[in-house]
């Protein structure tokens, strides 16, 4: 949220920019951008916006569903693309506006990581004010796979029999609040929280 604070003042002197956390807020407009939103969005409320544009962070069509950019961390992915696309009846079936990619070295923290793809994200709803009223959409092609999972607090749990090496991409990707690391051993149950020191 600060960083979309922040971005919504950068954009106050050309553009009206609102922030609403539930659809049922949503009165019109000329773009609506769907950052990290849980809810489907329906198609009354999309047509009430010129564009209604997703953020997701895939290089779709590949990764659609939930936290594609978490499931490609733990499958050793260190290219993330955050892909900006039009909202339809499909889940993150919709035509393309804008792609943007961004490195990952190996040692990011979730903190870290989400600043990266923060920043990738607004810097793509910049770009496509810019462009709203010339661009093409691209439609996706090729077989989109599987959809991802919503990961659960049972995805943080880490296994005793393998080393902290092992599963250091588990430990950077988990959210230390909400679904923090675990592992069960010897009837009891241990959180572990990871941070990086100085």
């Amino acid at each position: 949220m600060p960083a979309l604070q922040a971005w919504q003042r950068e954009q106050a002197n050309q553009h009206i920019v609102q922030l609403m956390h539930d659809q049922k807020e949503l009165r019109g407009g000329d773009i609506l951008f769907l950052v990290s939103c849980s809810q489907v969005i329906s198609r009354e409320t999309r047509n009430k916006f010129s564009a209604c544009l997703v953020l997701h962070a895939s290089d779709l069509p590949q990764g659609r569903g939930w936290s594609p950019h978490v499931w490609a961390i733990l499958n050793g992915g260190t290219e993330i693309t955050v892909t900006l696309l039009e909202a339809v009846d499909s889940v993150d079936g919709g035509p393309v506006w804008l792609k943007e990619r961004f490195d990952l070295e190996g040692h990011e923290l979730l903190p870290e990581i989400n600043e990266k793809l923060f920043r990738c994200e607004l810097s793509l709803m910049s770009r496509a004010i810019e462009i709203f009223e010339t661009i093409v959409p691209v439609p996706q092609l090729g077989d989109p796979g599987p959809y991802l999972r919503r990961r659960s607090p049972q995805d943080s749990r880490l296994d005793v029999a393998k080393t902290l090496a092992e599963q250091f991409d588990l430990l950077r990707v988990v959210d230390s609040n909400r679904f923090p690391a675990f592992f069960e051993f010897r009837g009891h149950r241990y959180i572990v929280k990871i941070e990086k020191g100085t």
